[in-house]
C-alpha cells in the first residue's frame, strides 16, 4: 500500500531553513500555544479564540493527528535555525488511482509570514509529491476572503481554476467561496519547479 506514513523519507522534507516533521501527540501543547493568535485564523475561522477554545483546538488536532496512512499526512514545520515549530500543513483528499492530491490546512506563527518559509516549504512538499510519490495534480484550496493565500498560491505558480461558490460554513456560521488552484506535473517540471526555486533563493 503507497503511505505517506514512511519515516525514510524525512530527508526530502528537509531544507536550508525549514524542515516537515511528521505530526504526533508530543505537538499538541506547544501547537495549542502557538495556535492561539486570533492573526492566524482571520479568514478561515477554523478556530476561534471564545471560551472554548481548547475543545476547538483538541477537535482539529485529532484530525490533524487522524490524517495519516495511504490517503494523506499532517505535518508540523519546524526552522532550521533552532528547530521551533513555526507552524502546520497537511496532505490530504489523497487519490492513488488519479494520482492526485491536496496540500491544505497551512498556517504559520505570524513572525514567519512574509520570510523564506512558505515558499521552501512549498518547495519540499511538491518536490515529495510529484518526485517521490508521483502524482500527477496537486491541488490548493483557499478561502476567498483570504487574499493572501491567493497571491502566495499563485506566486509559487497554482492555477486557479475556478471558484466554488458557498463551498464551506467557517466555525463562525458564515459561509465562504473556496478558490481551486492546481499545479500539474508537467508543468512543474517544465516550469514550476525553477520558477519556486528561483524565488526561494532569492529571499
Amino acid at each position: 500500500m503507497n503511505t505517506f506514513a514512511q519515516a525514510s523519507e524525512l530527508p526530502l522534507l528537509h531544507g536550508p531553513n525549514v524542515y516537515l516533521a511528521f505530526l504526533t501527540e508530543a505537538h499538541r501543547e506547544p501547537l495549542r500555544q502557538l495556535a492561539k493568535d486570533e492573526r492566524i485564523w482571520e479568514f478561515t475561522k477554523t478556530i476561534l479564540l471564545t471560551d472554548t477554545y481548547n475543545e476547538q483546538f483538541d477537535k482539529y488536532f485529532n484530525e490533524a493527528l487522524a490524517n495519516t496512512g495511504p490517503n494523506g499526512q499532517s505535518f508540523v514545520k519546524c526552522s532550521t535555525a533552532d528547530n521551533s515549530l513555526i507552524g502546520m500543513t497537511r496532505i490530504y483528499d489523497v487519490e492513488h488511482r488519479v494520482q492526485r492530491a491536496t496540500i491544505g490546512h497551512t498556517w504559520y506563527i505570524p513572525s514567519v509570514w512574509g520570510k523564506i518559509h512558505n515558499k521552501e516549504c512549498k518547495l519540499l512538499l511538491l518536490q515529495y509529491l510529484f518526485e517521490t510519490k508521483g502524482m500527477q495534480r496537486v491541488e490548493f484550496r483557499v478561502a476567498s476572503q483570504n487574499i493572501r493565500s491567493q497571491k502566495a498560491v499563485m506566486k509559487i505558480g497554482g492555477i486557479r481554476e475556478g471558484v466554488l461558490r458557498r463551498y464551506v460554513i467557517r466555525n463562525d456560521g458564515t459561509p465562504t467561496d473556496t478558490h481551486i488552484f492546481s499545479i500539474l506535473a508537467e508543468e512543474w517540471q517544465s516550469e514550476k519547479k525553477s520558477r519556486l526555486q528561483q524565488l526561494a533563493e532569492a529571499l
